[in-house]
């Protein structure tokens, strides 16, 4: 198993005050994938193949967790990912994990599912995204369990985007907009995103609030109401992609595209599963579901075009 990095982002206000205060350890900069430079990983997907999933309203990311680094468990999550039919899956920010999961995805052909690494420190993020395909600040789930009072304000998610879009401005970047901001301000900071050019996606949560107080699939709708209402309020407010995270099942998902996302992320779902082939089936799934959903509501051959 891999040893976890030590984190210095246990609440909003450490968080302003580590990252304004500490300067850069080292100047990242990313390859664009397919370069000459020779590298080993110039395979991986380029950034018009990662956002094409998000124009036809059909991205998968699978989260293997910000803080897993359970080789094993990773491996099988992103198998999974890959033959269940994602998009994406999503990594902590780990050369080796990258590295190992690169493997697992190209072992059968041509890679089809992008490797996303998720982070908080701009630099770390900055250098794990130079070997993956994509980036995403946030999954801040691990933070919120292991500190009650973690918050991440708006100031602090700017500060991290400037910082890693300024070290690796060539691979797409996807960003958690915090739920424990109020639902307006939440649009403020991914209009500000999006303004900017700090975020390719805007990505939202909020399961971590939410209080079911039924089981079946009432439970799992109440359970992703509070992400499924940042999407709603935030896909109109934004022209770039909106993915739903946070709560979202194979019940939810369809609700999530409805809502005005063009992609979901679904971890704990996945996760749950206690078989391999428990987790393709769930990745599945929820595709299946939102294919026929997307079918119903604008018709086969119909996308919606951000570039």
């Amino acid at each position: 198993m891999l040893m976890a990095p030590m984190s210095s982002l246990h609440s909003a206000r450490r968080t302003c005050t580590t990252l304004s205060k500490s300067p850069p350890h080292r100047h990242v900069r990313c390859r664009a994938s397919g370069s000459s430079s020779g590298s080993s990983f110039d395979s991986g997907m380029d950034a018009a193949s990662v956002m094409k999933p998000f124009r036809n309203k059909a991205a998968i990311k699978v989260i293997a967790g910000l803080m897993n680094f359970d080789q094993a468990d990773v491996l099988d999550i992103a198998n999974a990912a890959r033959l269940g039919g994602a998009t994406c899956v999503d990594i902590a920010a780990d050369h080796e994990l990258v590295t190992r999961v690169r493997e697992t995805l190209t072992a059968h052909g041509k890679q089809e599912v992008a490797i996303c690494v998720s982070g908080v420190d701009p630099v770390n993020l900055a250098a794990a995204m130079e070997l993956a395909d994509m980036g995403e600040i946030g999954n801040y789930d691990w933070f919120y369990a292991s500190d009650p009072e973690f918050q991440m304000d708006a100031e602090t998610v700017l500060h991290i985007a400037h910082g890693v879009k300024s070290r690796c401005p060539s691979k797409p970047l996807s960003v958690t907009v915090p739920h424990t901001l109020p639902l307006d301000a939440q649009v403020d900071l991914a209009f500000a995103l999006q303004k900017d050019g700090l975020a390719d996606i805007i990505q939202t949560e909020g399961a971590v609030v939410s209080r079911p107080q039924r089981s079946g699939v009432v439970g799992l709708i109440e359970k992703a109401t509070p992400t499924l209402a940042a999407v709603h309020s935030i896909s109109r407010g934004v022209n770039i992609p909106v993915m739903a995270a946070s709560g979202i099942s194979d019940v939810t998902a369809p609700l999530a595209l409805a809502a005005g996302a063009s992609g979901v992320g679904i971890g704990t779902f996945i996760s749950k599963q206690n078989s391999t082939v428990g987790r393709i089936a769930a990745v599945r799934t929820v595709k299946e579901t939102m294919a026929v959903s997307f079918a119903n509501q604008h018709g086969a051959s119909q996308t919606t075009q951000y570039y």
